[in-house]
């Protein structure tokens, strides 16, 4: 192991005027399994874990532990607040070149303002964590950081005992025979609120005819029961199995773990660039290549879809004007395939202005229109109205932000809550004026397979 000397810095967050020190030590270590770092913390660290991997596959991260959470539930400037404590974190952090530096993993709930009660009771309208034990896979190279946040001066002892954690940890990923997981073996299954949410697809559809609204994404839920307690790592061992072309997540907090295997990138930045992804429109894979392909064309040439992506693209296409020196966005869009599901998808990219970073951007875009509806705030209180569940985290920003403002956030679909021996997954789609509830039922369904496939589920379609 290639040791690099401790790193300490020194900061002041919030009103207090108490000093913390931001203690930072990070080795470089023979390859080794993200999941396997991540299972070697479930004694001491459950509950306090995140895994991410991007869609290419070239960047994962795990961490063990919370050295520094930051929370709130503010209905405005929850955006900014994670943006403001993050800066006064990472300001005085000496960044050293080809090694990771510290970052902040977590999300932002859906929508602030709905208040139903559910699995997402207590949880917070932004959570995001610096690991205690940070890992990161990047260019072929893996690297284990400790991080330690403390008032305490005199913290030696203290770090002494991470660093001999940290030897733990990296023993059990890399000597231990990494485990297999099975799939759970599920004992019932229940569609929330079906008759609800079938009635609700025609409520909206009636109100966009009033010209209420362009578009309105409603969602619904299903349940699992298993025979046993699930494990987190069990979970992410089959969704890295089962849908490697997509963005890979677990967060924990507390007793609760959300997952999902999303195709969607909200936004990346990456040395002042910025790329999102309009996705939206879709229709099932075909068994043989042939339906396949015509099930694409079908897609390509669908007033319905390609409506509902129009209003996506031009959102972004205002937000990227409004954050970006110049921006390029293509004429027509192409599709995204991944197991399960086909969808429209049309990049966008542009160099950030000298006042923007990607938390703004995550602010600006979110809900996009693939998520929420057109117009934005007449469309979140049509949800608030009749969807009959609080989303939580699903189909909200979810991602990563560094010590120099790089980071990824992806648009936390194909997603769900696993609590002990049971499981919540979430599904949706656009409603328009022509929507039927049957069919906008039925497209709920296709895009539930994925995740009931990772959980050992079928449904009968």
């Amino acid at each position: 192991m290639d040791q690099k000397w401790l790193q300490t810095t020194e900061f002041e967050v919030g009103s207090t005027n108490s000093k913390l020190h931001f203690y930072i030590e990070t080795i470089e270590v023979n390859r080794l399994s993200a999941l396997a770092f991540f299972a070697a913390g479930e004694s001491q660290h459950k509950g306090k874990r995140f895994f991410w991997q991007n869609r290419e596959k070239t960047f994962t991260l795990v961490g063990l532990g919370h050295a520094y959470t930051i929370e709130n539930n503010a209905h405005v400037n929850r955006y900014n607040h994670v943006e403001k404590i993050w800066k006064h974190l990472t300001e005085n952090i000496v960044k050293e070149e080809q090694e990771p530096q510290p970052i902040l993993f977590g999300g932002f709930s859906f929508d602030p303002l709905n208040e139903k009660s559910g699995e997402w009771d207590g949880f917070p309208n932004s959570f995001f964590a610096v690991a205690t034990f940070q890992l990161v896979i990047q260019n072929e190279k893996a690297y284990v950081s400790i991080h330690l946040i403390t008032d305490d001066d005199d913290s030696m002892a203290q770090f002494d005992s991470l660093r001999k954690e940290r030897d733990r940890l990296i023993h059990a990923a890399q000597v231990k025979e990494v485990k297999t997981y099975n799939k759970p073996l599920v004992t019932s299954y229940e569609e929330r609120n079906k008759v609800e949410y079938l009635n609700s697809v025609q409520k909206v559809a009636n109100l966009i005819k009033n010209k209420e609204a362009q578009k309105v994404v409603i969602a619904r839920a299903l349940s699992l029961q298993f025979k046993d307690k699930v494990t987190s790592p069990q979970v992410l061992s089959q969704i890295i199995n089962e849908q490697p072309e997509s963005y890979l997540f677990g967060l924990e907090r507390e007793g609760l773990l959300f997952f999902g295997a999303s195709p969607e990138r909200l936004v990346k930045v990456n040395n002042g660039k910025a790329y999102s992804s309009c996705i939206a429109g879709s229709i099932k894979r075909g068994k043989t290549a042939e339906e396949d392909f015509a099930l694409g064309q079908s897609l390509l040439n669908d007033a319905k879809n390609l409506g509902e992506h129009q209003y996506v693209v031009e959102m972004i296409k205002d937000t990227f004007a409004k954050n970006c020196i110049h921006y390029t966005v293509p004429k027509n869009p192409r599709l995204l395939k991944i197991r399960d599901i086909q969808h429209l998808y049309t990049p966008v990219e542009g160099q950030l202005n000298d006042n923007a970073n990607i938390l703004q951007l995550v602010k600006d875009l979110h809900p996009t229109p693939a998520l929420g509806g057109v117009p934005r705030q007449q469309a979140l209180s049509i949800i608030r109205q009749v969807e009959p569940m609080n989303r939580g985290l699903y189909a909200a920003p979810l991602g990563w932000i560094d010590a120099e403002g790089n980071g990824e956030f992806a648009v936390a679909i194909r997603s769900g809550a696993l609590i002990e021996n049971s499981a919540i997954l979430y599904a949706g789609g656009g409603i328009v004026a022509e929507s039927e509830p049957i069919s906008e039922y039925e497209e709920t369904l296709v895009k539930f397979r994925s995740m009931l496939r990772v959980l050992g589920g079928q449904l009968n379609e």
